[in-house]
């Protein structure tokens, strides 16, 4: 038995957070793949070609499937006999990999993680902390679980803690039905039953790296309870018609995945925790023989797309030309390819934006007429123009939009997932169009980012305000004038009734 060295798991966890970051996990490439050939609402096919795509580009230009690079989670099971030359903690060896792995000058991922919850929320620059949990178990090895969960869905996770009788299939079907879209459907579902409050989440986050192994089991059928749970909540939840991005569609959940505990006799904890469609994470083991090794997944796994043909069905909007008459022939579900001058902003220059409008100060930016793009990019490496530039989740500017709609004039917004009903509100109210691109496919959207520069805001870092200038960049109408949404109408089309529930 070898020892294990503090620079190989430094090395290895770096080496994962990499790897994990452009490669998706061979079993979900299987799964997105066949979920995409059974879709029959076209927008949600579309979508999931897009997902697909995207995913092939980043596995061979080795850059991230989203330009959220998530936080870092990391999950060791120490053998009890294992012989390691480790001179610090856990915590900090982890920290390390984490940090070099963020770092990489080759393909460096976006920093995420703030220092301080409560205050000035810092970012720490290089990703750490990251979310560290330890098992001690029987044997000689560490075994090592590395995922990257991003915002989106990590913000979507649940937790309830029903009466011994309560019905859990019913929980999560009734949960997963107010969630939205913001989680990036289609994902998988990471249930944790038993336990108590923090043992039931740290079960649902395991189930997520579990194998997909859903079409084995609808070909063979249950072996027992738990599997019967996972068939039951899989057709009733895709029963619900959410689809991919919320469009509407046969599939929203790829796999449902469930890890029990025993539990108190009055309790029956209940943790959710979905995974969206840029599912990141690997796992390796440390024996004393060195620093770990991946193999990267076959190219042969991804199906032959060809996105033109959706393209040439697509209208073209210039955005340097929005007139109320161009806005108003907008109709949900609508897909359209941009071109032409587009700001980004997210959170924080939302809020900036606002306490400089309530001071009577002049915004540093002309949003009169404009496209705003609720994003985060990636670093540009090489001869980027900018890194992976998907969008993020839109509902966190609802807050904002009336305001901001109403005192700068701007007319549209592009994000994902759908919006809540005071921005619906502001939207009609103003005449503006909010659109949506695909989370989940971010390299691609870069693509038709052709020029960015910072305009505003660079100490906000991913936060700043960018001017940037698109050609084709592929999105769908979500909102239109009036205020009708596809999030609605999508999901309540594709709805169908299931034998368990409505």
């Amino acid at each position: 038995m070898g020892v294990i060295r503090e620079s190989d798991m430094i090395e290895s966890i770096a080496e994962a957070l990499q790897y994990i970051s452009y490669y998706h996990p061979a079993d979900f490439i299987g799964t997105m793949t066949s979920a995409w050939e059974r879709e029959e609402n076209p927008g949600a096919k579309a979508a999931m070609a897009q997902i697909l795509v995207n995913s092939r580009m980043c596995a061979m230009g080795r850059r991230p499937i989203c330009q959220d690079t998530g936080a870092a989670n990391i999950h060791v099971k120490v053998g009890v006999q294992a012989k390691t030359d480790f001179s610090r903690s856990l915590q900090e060896i982890c920290d390390e990999g984490t940090r070099q792995g963020y770092q990489r000058d080759t393909n460096p991922l976006r920093a995420s993680v703030v220092v301080d919850p409560f205050g000035a929320r810092k970012n720490s620059g290089d990703n750490t902390p990251c979310m560290l949990t330890v098992e001690m178990v029987a044997g000689d090895t560490i075994e090592v679980e590395v995922a990257a969960k991003g915002g989106g869905s990590e913000n979507k996770s649940k937790f309830t803690t029903l009466n011994p009788s309560g019905n859990v299939a019913d929980w999560v079907v009734q949960t997963v039905e107010t969630l939205g879209a913001g989680w990036c459907p289609p994902g998988v579902l990471g249930i944790g039953v038993g336990g108590n409050a923090d043992k039931a989440m740290a079960l649902a986050k395991q189930a997520l790296s579990e194998p997909l192994d859903m079409s084995d089991l609808l070909r063979r059928g249950p072996s027992d309870k738990t599997e019967e749970l996972r068939l039951e909540i899989y057709d009733r939840v895709n029963a619900l018609g959410i689809g991919a991005q919320g469009l509407g569609g046969v599939t929203t959940v790829l796999d449902v995945k469930i890890k029990s505990f025993p539990t108190h006799a009055a309790s029956l904890p209940v943790g959710l925790i979905p995974n969206c469609a840029a599912t990141r994470h690997v796992h390796f083991t440390l024996d004393g023989s060195g620093a770990a090794e991946f193999t990267p997944p076959s190219m042969d796994l991804y199906p032959d797309i060809l996105l033109d043909a959706a393209g040439a069905q697509a209208t073209r909007l210039d955005l340097d030309d929005l007139n109320d008459t161009v806005l108003a022939s907008l109709e949900p579900g609508q897909t359209l390819l941009l071109s032409g001058t587009l700001y980004t902003g997210r959170d924080a220059a939302h809020k900036r934006m606002v306490d400089m409008l309530d001071k009577g100060e002049p915004l540093p930016v002309d949003l009169k007429g404009k496209a705003i793009y609720y994003v985060g990019p990636v670093d540009a490496v090489g001869d980027e123009v900018i890194g992976p530039a998907g969008p993020t989740t839109s509902t966190r500017m609802d807050k904002f939009t009336d305001r901001i709609l109403g005192d700068t004039g701007l007319k549209v917004m592009v994000g994902k997932a759908e919006r809540g009903p005071v921005a619906i509100e502001a939207i009609a109210k103003h005449k503006a169009a909010y659109l949506i691109a695909v989370g989940g496919a971010a390299y691609l959207v870069s693509k038709a980012i052709k020029a960015a520069r910072p305009v505003a805001f660079q100490d906000l870092g991913m936060e700043a305000i960018y001017e940037l200038r698109v050609e084709d960049m592929p999105v769908s109408v979500a909102v239109d004038t009036q205020g009708n949404s596809i999030h609605q109408t999508g999901p309540a089309k594709w709805r169908r009734a299931t034998a368990a529930g409505s």
